[in-house]
């Protein structure tokens, strides 16, 4: 933030306090009773449906429309000067309805001058939902970008620095030269945060009133700032000092205020990938690589049956009683020593040998690109860049696929989102797809949400769900589908899961004679000119999650008249949340669209969470290659269910220990 903005907060006025009520009670460290989570969860769904928080942002929104004309008469510096006016009202923790239109007002005339844009009421409502630290539900295509730059802009006038967050870099770059026009228009300057910048770039990125940066970068940053404040004291200087780079503990935090964020795709950030906190750890060489070799070759000769209990739902692996003997028998033949000599020890390299064999696969959890193993993200699809998985698993799966082992890592920090984000003094989100977890957000982040209506009606037709008892069939239809689309011009996007799955079915459709654009963590370089391309007619486009939060996949007006874009499924997600997210790449802001979806009972959602006969059941009812449509639908909605209350339950879990980390580390007097 510039000297020039810091001066303008009149004094006596202190922005946006700390926010209280269950917010507070979350950030509070204990681990949280389950019971009034639960009870405050309910309070929060209960509160979305709650018609007067959106009579409220309506007649914000209707109020700077009416003020509109007269604001549209003003010079460029008469707008500026009326915003500057507004600082005092903006910094109060309630903003009034009146200062609040007017300032959306100014910030729409703002937007029309440098952008051509002219916002919608439905538009304000969002922005004005996010300025009241509310998660707005947004419908795809109804111009979210423009949304979160509006409230932006506006909390940047307060004179308090502002981070929007998104789910990658590509969208993070993509919205800050969207927002850089209209923040210049007001005096303000836009940061954003990629990945491989360098220190000095992060940190002048961090220092400008609003800043783009994604969820994970923002917390390993928010981290680094810790452990360098803490340097001084540490036993483990010269190891945090190399991690840090030279000098980082001296030159302040990069990371300098956590005064308001705005969450795009919140459900995803907050809620998806809440299950696992992020750890900064650093390289030690203690472990011989032929270890990890020989855990491969002791798991490889132990059966699933007999010796070890697999959990594909948890991502978990236990030895039974039978696999712990026949380990230790093995070892003492074969007269292992070092770590072998510790059961404990060799129990852990065992089991973790077992979840690289077993339950992390190539092509769908991680690629192997420049010699190194590369994780995928799970929910976006995206390849997560200088990051590994803990407690030697990375060194198992580089060993199992025989590649130069990386020295073993231990953790230094560890933070939750679930702590991190309420650390803010306000917080606002937006998403298409949030209402399912609106108790969670209020019990967990003090975050209620509030549905804003669509700007046009939706035209999305919805086909129906098939679910096939075999892939053959299911891309079958594939072929059959794309090849009647393309006959009536118009193009096709298809939803996959993981980069191998996006690759068969690109390969099954080249060998019928259609040829297919793939966007996966492969191709994350040719990803705009891919997505670019995806609405043209005749085009077929085969996408991972890249594909399903964030893109926009613009029609032209031929493709219009023949119906729009085409969205099939093939595999669905733990979350309906997320299948939605892709279906609303079509039939947006008014245009046609259809989508349909195509799953399949050896899919690996069915695998994870169905019960071995309620899908001997299912196949036993099947009509020729599929089931029929009522138990197709109940079937799946079934197996989402389990699957949402499972993930529900990591992540209550993840959010316990990290309440009980913090405890701990402050009865010891530790940094938390």
């Amino acid at each position: 933030m510039s000297e020039a903005t810091a001066t303008l907060l009149p004094a006596g006025v202190r922005a946006w306090p700390q926010r209280a009520g269950r917010l507070a009670e979350a950030a509070a460290p204990g681990a949280p009773n389950r019971f009034d989570l639960w009870l405050s969860s309910r309070w929060g769904e209960w509160r979305r449906r709650l018609p007067g928080q959106l009579r409220e942002l309506q007649q914000v929104a209707a109020e700077s429309m009416q003020l509109a004309g007269d604001i549209s008469a003003l010079t460029d510096a008469q707008v500026r000067d009326r915003a500057v006016a507004l600082r005092a009202a903006l910094a109060r923790p309630r903003v009034p309805v009146h200062e609040l239109a007017l300032a959306l007002a100014l910030v729409r005339e703002g937007a029309w001058r440098s952008l051509r844009l002219a916002a919608f009421p439905e538009q304000l409502a969002g922005a004005a939902a996010l300025l009241r630290g509310m998660c707005a539900e947004m419908a795809t295509g109804e111009g979210k970008t423009l949304t979160a730059a509006l409230a932006a802009t506006c909390a940047a006038l307060a004179g308090r620095p502002v981070h929007v967050i998104t789910v990658n870099d590509y969208l993070a770059q993509r919205d800050a030269s969207f927002a850089r026009p209209l923040l210049a228009f007001f005096g303000l300057v836009v940061g954003c945060t990629q990945q491989g910048q360098d220190t000095n770039a992060r940190r002048a990125a961090y220092a400008c009133n609003v800043t783009w940066c994604t969820n994970k970068d923002l917390v390993f940053d928010h981290l680094r700032d810790g452990l360098a404040a803490g340097t001084g004291r540490s036993p483990r200087r010269s190891r945090v000092e190399s991690l840090l780079g030279a000098g980082a503990g001296h030159a302040g935090p990069m990371v300098p205020d956590l005064a308001f964020a705005i969450v795009d795709e919140a459900d995803s950030v907050l809620v998806d990938e809440a299950r696992t906190p992020l750890i900064i750890s650093s390289e030690q060489d203690r472990i011989d690589p032929e270890v990890y070799r020989q855990a491969l070759e002791i798991a490889g000769g132990l059966s699933v049956e007999l010796h070890c209990i697999v959990d594909p739902q948890q991502r978990h692996v236990e030895l039974t009683e039978e696999g712990r003997d026949g380990v230790a028998e093995l070892v003492a033949s074969c007269r292992m020593d070092g770590l072998w000599r510790s059961e404990r020890a060799r129990e852990h390299l065992c089991r973790q040998a077992l979840s690289a064999l077993h339950l992390y696969r190539r092509d769908r959890d991680y690629i192997v690109r420049e010699g190194k193993v590369q994780i995928v993200d799970e929910y976006t699809g995206r390849v997560l860049a200088d990051r590994s998985w803990e407690s030697g698993l990375h060194q198992m799966v580089e060993a199992k696929e025989g590649l130069p082992i990386t020295p073993h890592r231990v953790p230094v920090a560890r933070m939750t989102y679930q702590t991190f984000f309420t650390r803010y003094e306000r917080l606002a989100g937006m998403s298409g797809t949030v209402h399912e977890v609106a108790g969670e957000l209020w019990a967990v982040y003090g975050l209620p949400v509030v549905e804003i209506p669509t700007h046009r009606p939706v035209r999305r037709s919805r086909l129906g769900h098939r679910v096939f008892v075999h892939p053959s069939d299911r891309l079958d239809a594939l072929v059959a589908c794309c090849t009647a689309l393309r006959t009536s011009g118009r193009p096709v996007l298809i939803g996959t899961r993981s980069v191998a799955v996006s690759e068969a079915v690109a390969e099954h459709l080249a060998s019928a004679g259609i040829e297919a654009r793939v966007l996966n963590a492969k191709q994350d370089r040719e990803e705009a000119d891919i997505v670019a391309a995806a609405g043209q007619r005749d085009h077929v486009t085969v996408a991972t999650n890249m594909a399903g939060r964030g893109t926009d996949i613009a029609i032209d007006p031929a493709v219009r008249d023949a119906g729009g874009l085409h969205v099939i499924l093939t595999e669905l997600h733990e979350s309906a949340r997320i299948d939605r997210q892709l279906f609303g790449r079509c039939a947006r802001q008014g245009d046609p669209g259809s989508c349909e979806s195509m799953a399949c009972l050896e899919d690996d959602l069915f695998a994870r969470f169905g019960r071995g006969w309620l899908l001997a059941a299912s196949r036993r009812w099947a009509r020729a290659a599929t089931l029929p449509a009522p138990l197709a639908l109940w079937l799946s909605m079934r197996i989402q269910r389990r699957a949402r209350r499972l993930l529900a339950a990591q992540r209550l879990q993840v959010m316990r220990d990290d309440r009980r980390l913090q405890q701990m580390m402050a009865f010891a007097g530790r940094r938390g």
